[in-house]
């Protein structure tokens, strides 16, 4: 089996355009779906923890609601 030299791999992650993933580009872009999925995994997250801390804005809504 070969191996590939630690200086044959590539510096950054790049796109097929060679863009690097990661920067932040204004725009209907690749990198902003990314930046897209990554903020609504993090708001996603606090939501959830916001609610098992007991404070569930979906169910205050609801009892207001009459439900």
């Amino acid at each position: 089996m070969e191996t590939r030299s630690s200086t044959d791999l590539p510096k950054t992650a790049k796109e097929y355009n060679g863009v690097d993933r990661n920067t932040f580009l204004f725009g209907w872009t690749p990198q902003a779906e990314l930046w897209n999925g990554r903020l609504a995994m993090i708001g996603f997250l606090a939501y959830l923890l916001w609610d098992l801390a007991g404070y569930s804005v979906l169910r205050d809504v609801l009892h207001l609601i009459g439900y």
